[in-house]
């Protein structure tokens, strides 16, 4: 429960034991039919609020039978000298128990570890392998050469995606959404927004996702005319509805639910038409502006032209050179690291906790974006080294499904909480579903950036040899 973006906590009934009743006749089940709230101002502003169930209230409703519950509250004012931007004080020295400390000191240390393996891993691939097949290849040894397969793929391993228009729309809802995080963190790390303030912390994210339309706009159209100029508008409609669509489509069925069991989740008519007005009037020209704008400031992606008008024929590749095996490997190993943040996350999402720990947080993210990053480029040479050319959309799936494996746990979440009903199971499972959905478009989006980095990198230093 929350009152004025304040979280507070009561039991709603009790239940006695078969040992504890004296007609030893089962378990009784009781509901608290009153509810007292403690609240401490400063002005006209609420600092601090308490919910105590009266246990003098209570109604045995242990009988499977239809009853009328007239429910009650009170409410006791007092005044305090905390000022109001403190309020939040208590919740943080919550978050700085000792158990808590060494859950975060835990996920920490799993994660550098990680991190100084897959380092490690990256610094033998770059300063043994990768510089002997240089080395081998300005040689210019026959027998040798056979042992350097990725260089002959200079013809085709910048050659253009299959689906274009699809694939620049991933990349353009990606940046979008990337940029849209970070804009979070400094409004949290600035006091403008909180994790635990839903209202501010809603419009923080329907602003900043108006505002950057044009990055998607912008990204999708760069990238996609360096190879079409006819496609280019497919490229920017697929951006504008790549995540809004399954998004608004999550958010009617969830509304209308919620307009169902007449709860107060389910927003009216009037604020659907002013939000779709909104967006109608900022969010499709900022994308427009962004794809226009990104047309006309074309880059050349290609560090080497395209020599073969047909592609080079990919030899047979063992189980775990393809993509399911890639996709499981590029996703568990950034999962494991952030997996116990991830719980703290649901638990302030759907539970009882209160997430206060941004710098963890951010911190997190960041390591997740390192994990995917250093991944990608890896797991990129192994497949050029068996030349295997067609990187383009493994990169984006072996990157983007550790969102899968987020999604997952979530599953698992839910099944060992004490969730239930339609209701709750499709808010959880809908929301869970865009926030993973959404990861999936950014770590995607940044897999292929580090892999397109790594490609232009080495073949342009066959080039120069």
């Amino acid at each position: 429960m929350y009152y004025d973006d304040l979280p507070l906590w009561a039991f709603i009934g009790k239940v006695e034991d078969e040992n504890w009743t004296s007609d030893s006749k089962g378990s009784k089940y009781y509901l608290f039919t009153h509810v007292q709230f403690d609240a401490l101002y400063n002005g006209n502003q609420v600092v601090e609020i308490h919910a105590l169930s009266d246990p003098n209230h209570v109604l045995d409703i242990t009988d499977d039978i239809d009853v009328t519950i007239d429910f009650t509250y009170s409410i006791f004012w007092n005044e305090t000298s905390i000022p109001y931007k403190n309020r939040m004080e208590r919740y943080l020295a919550a978050s700085s128990l000792p158990i808590l400390q060494q859950t975060h000191w835990f996920s920490f240390v799993n994660s550098i570890v990680i991190v100084i393996m897959l380092t490690g891993l990256l610094v033998v691939l770059f300063t043994r392998h990768l510089k002997n097949d240089l080395r081998k290849w300005s040689i210019g040894d026959e027998d040798e050469e056979k042992e350097v397969g990725w260089k002959y793929l200079h013809g085709d391993v910048l050659r253009c995606p299959a689906n274009l228009p699809l694939f620049s729309a991933v990349l353009g809802c990606g940046a979008q959404l990337l940029t849209m995080i970070f804009i979070l963190f400094v409004l949290a790390f600035l006091g403008i927004s909180y994790p635990h303030s839903h209202g501010s912390l809603s419009n923080s994210i329907f602003i900043s996702y108006l505002l950057t339309s044009a990055v998607s706009g912008y990204i999708s159209s760069s990238f996609c005319i360096q190879y079409s100029e006819t496609r280019q508008e497919a490229s920017t409609l697929l951006t504008g509805t790549l995540f809004l669509g399954p998004f608004l489509f999550t958010a009617f069925i969830l509304n209308t639910l919620a307009a169902y069991y007449n709860v107060t989740a389910a927003l009216p008519l009037g604020t659907i038409f002013i939000i779709i007005l909104i967006y109608t009037l900022v969010a499709i020209p900022l994308l427009v502006i962004g794809g226009v704008v990104g047309k006309r400031n074309k880059y050349d992606i290609q560090s080497s032209p395209i020599a073969k008008k047909s592609p080079r024929e990919i030899p047979f590749l063992s189980w775990y050179r393809r993509t399911p095996a890639q996709m499981f490997i590029g996703g568990l190993l950034p999962f494991s690291a952030i997996v116990l943040e991830l719980h703290n996350l649901c638990a302030t999402m759907w539970g009882y906790k209160v997430y206060t720990s941004l710098g963890v947080l951010f911190i997190t993210f960041l390591i997740l974006v390192v994990l995917t990053v250093m991944i990608s480029v890896g797991l990129t040479y192994f497949q050029l080294v068996v030349e295997d050319h067609d990187w383009w959309w493994r990169s984006v799936l072996r990157g983007g499904s550790t969102a899968i494996f987020m999604f997952l746990y979530c599953v698992y979440f839910y099944y060992k909480s004490n969730m239930s009903g339609i209701l709750q199971a499709c808010f959880f499972f809908g929301y869970c579903f865009c926030m993973c959905y959404a990861f999936f478009l950014v770590l995607g989006a940044l897999s292929f950036r580090a892999s397109l980095i790594f490609v232009r990198r080495i073949y342009h230093a066959v080039k120069s040899e």
